[in-house]
């Protein structure tokens, strides 16, 4: 698996909508449930601004700044929180205005050798939840909302924000699992044949471990204020769920931090092994350059004028005994060199 980070202007890019986008609206009064979308939708949130007794569910995908700008004056938010909504570049953050819950997670996806980050924002009112996000993700699609999204609004607001959350969380251990399986992959080839591709894999490995954590590490700190502080719009009991989630998010964080420590011990081991790669090629060189040596000298006798009265039998025997050990030196320097591993 390759993976690599888009750039920010390539990912605000995407989360920017071709189109006015989709609202639907799900409120609940009683046991009575609506489910609507486009125009019914928006006249039901009208509807929903002047009765009483009714919860509901607002769910914006890939809205326009437009259409987030009509969303929130209905339901009254604070300008500052509509532009937060219609900008969509915050950070994983959460936010107390006036008896509102803003909650900015994020959701990762894999595609194309991508590993991407999906803005998700939630907005908790004591009678509405509005969610904003992208179409790479579908709320509606989550585990608990799957089975029936009326039923999961009938445990409460609250709830329903857990759900999503708790869901967008769940979604990361499949992401962990797949950069975990890499890296051990990479750990059983990194001492048999490293190479500059596996250099490259390990640096982009590094730097998904680092976007991840970018996000997980302040959604902890979320999820625990979450679940140890007193809010109006979440009620005690559900304080327990996003424990719950909290703890997982403790969890998270954690592998994070051993998958890290095993990349850039992976990384040591393979500048570790190029560098004795390295060691036993300057070895190797030394010992050639040792032999050829014996033999350089040789040839370097012959070259003079008395090789001519050698081959004439006319020099004395020093000459040959000089040339003779010249070749058994060589010869000894090649044995021992072999016998300790260097050639």
């Amino acid at each position: 698996m390759t993976t690599r980070s888009p750039s920010r202007a390539s990912a605000k890019a995407a989360e920017t909508p071709a189109g006015p986008g989709t609202l639907s609206v799900l409120s609940l009064r009683g046991r009575a449930a609506k489910d609507l979308q486009g125009a019914e939708a928006l006249a039901e949130l009208r509807r929903f601004a002047s009765a009483r007794g009714t919860r509901v569910w607002v769910d914006l995908t890939a809205a326009s700044p437009g259409l987030v700008i009509q969303v929130g004056e209905i339901l009254g938010l604070h300008p500052l929180l509509i532009e937060d909504l219609t900008e969509r570049d915050q950070r994983a953050k959460l936010d107390r205005v006036d008896d509102l819950v803003h909650l900015v997670v994020f959701a990762f996806g894999y595609g194309d050798g991508v590993i991407y980050e999906r803005e998700i924002d939630f907005v908790l009112g004591a009678r509405f939840l509005l969610s904003s996000h992208s179409r790479w993700w579908d709320p509606r699609s989550t585990r608990l909302v799957r089975a029936g999204a009326a039923r999961v609004m009938g445990e409460g607001l609250d709830y329903l924000l857990w759900a999503l959350c708790d869901d967008t969380i769940d979604g990361y251990l499949p992401l962990l699992d797949r950069l975990g399986d890499e890296i051990d992959a990479l750990e059983d080839e990194v001492v048999g044949r490293p190479d500059k591709a596996m250099l490259e894999r390990l640096f982009e490995l590094k730097r998904s471990l680092i976007q991840i954590r970018r996000v997980t590490a302040p959604e902890r700190e979320m999820f625990n204020v979450l679940s140890n502080r007193e809010h109006p719009a979440i009620s005690p009991q559900r304080r327990l769920y996003f424990r719950d989630s909290h703890d997982h998010l403790i969890r998270l964080t954690d592998e994070l931090d051993t998958y890290r420590e095993l990349a850039s011990a992976t990384l040591e081991t393979y500048l570790s092994t190029v560098n004795n790669n390295l060691s036993e090629i300057m070895k190797r060189l030394t010992s050639v350059t040792v032999v050829v040596a014996g033999v350089g000298a040789l040839a370097g006798i012959f070259g003079m004028s008395e090789a001519q009265t050698a081959f004439r039998a006319e020099e004395g025997p020093g000459f040959w005994v000089v040339t003779a050990g010249c070749l058994v030196v060589a010869a000894a320097c090649a044995a021992i060199l072999r016998r300790i591993g260097w050639i």
